[in-house]
């Protein structure tokens, strides 16, 4: 059965950011080991290898081949994209934090609606598993709920007044929402 050719180039794009949300997410890690968002960079790391897997399936059940070119193209954009301004000359800074979870949670959605549209399709494409697809989807949900979690305490952290984030420091006291 030949694969409609927009079906290929839309599943070598997702594979492709795929490889770029990884490379994003393990420098996110590489700033925040030891803290609870570090933690869960681990697992979304392993789940982000084990999503490019399913959809590497995916595309051989399809017929449809890996185009190396793009998956370059992205992993080289992600790299200029550490470039950008963060509020320091060099180094991490909380600015960083919130622009690389917004470019996770941004990647999460959209491998979200990739799964959601390959289960659109399912019924006219015996290749596909439709119940594969719902699992993939559930996950992708899941992640973007922890990843918003984990962004609304970088804002909180980043754009927090400097004297109420000293005060609750010293006092141990969680961030308030009237606060940010």
């Amino acid at each position: 059965m030949e694969t409609n050719r927009y079906l290929g180039i839309y599943l070598n794009d997702h594979l492709a950011g795929a490889t770029a949300g990884r490379e994003l997410a393990k420098r996110c890690l590489s700033n925040n080991e030891g803290t609870p968002l570090g933690a869960y960079l681990e697992t979304l790391i392993d789940e982000i290898d084990e999503d490019r897997a399913a959809l590497e399936r995916l595309m051989e059940r399809l017929d449809v081949p890996v185009s190396p070119w793009k998956r370059q193209a992205l992993w080289l954009a992600e790299k200029v994209g550490r470039l950008k301004m963060n509020g320091q000359v060099f180094g991490y800074s909380d600015l960083s934090r919130v622009e690389e979870l917004e470019t996770l949670l941004l990647g999460v959605t959209g491998k979200l609606i990739l799964w959601r549209s390959l289960a659109e399709t399912g019924p006219q494409e015996p290749r596909l598993e439709v119940a594969e697809l719902a699992v993939l989807a559930e996950r992708a949900e899941r992640q973007l709920r922890i990843l918003e979690g984990h962004h609304r305490d970088a804002v909180k952290q980043a754009f927090q007044k400097p004297d109420i984030v000293e005060r609750n420091r010293m006092q141990n006291v969680p961030i308030a929402e009237g606060d940010v």
